[in-house]
């Protein structure tokens, strides 16, 4: 059976981080359900479906590229989320330095893979 993208590195950076994110937000106060809680979560979450869509889609380098462009996207936006869940001191400051590191590598793995879709076209 094929792994295929749950072997590749940023994507197993991006799940554990978003795990560590939905375990992090239980926490948050009730008032923030629908909003910062919902949003943190779902952005995280995204980052790991486009990374697995863009791989299933390899083989049309254009397609690949504009879902590593789409999974940056929510990666940034998730790190603004991580702004705000400190500033308004949901999380303190070594969570988030943690976690916005860690999206930070994420982003440099996925500009990477948005580059040089070449690098991961199927071998037949």
């Amino acid at each position: 059976m094929e792994s295929g993208y749950k072997n590749l590195n940023v994507y197993q950076i991006a799940y554990t981080s978003a795990m560590e994110i939905f375990q992090i937000s239980t926490s948050f106060p009730k008032e923030e359900k629908y909003a910062l809680t919902d949003q943190i979560r779902r952005s995280s979450r995204s980052v790991c479906v486009n990374i697995g869509e863009g791989y299933r889609k390899r083989k049309y380098p254009k397609h690949f590229t504009s879902k590593m462009t789409d999974a940056d996207g929510e990666c940034t936006e998730t790190q603004i989320w991580l702004d705000f869940a400190k500033d308004c001191e949901y999380i303190n400051e070594e969570v988030y330095h943690k976690l916005y590191s860690k999206y930070s590598e994420v982003g440099k793995m996925l500009g990477s893979m948005g580059n040089n879709p070449e690098k991961f076209i199927p071998k037949f």
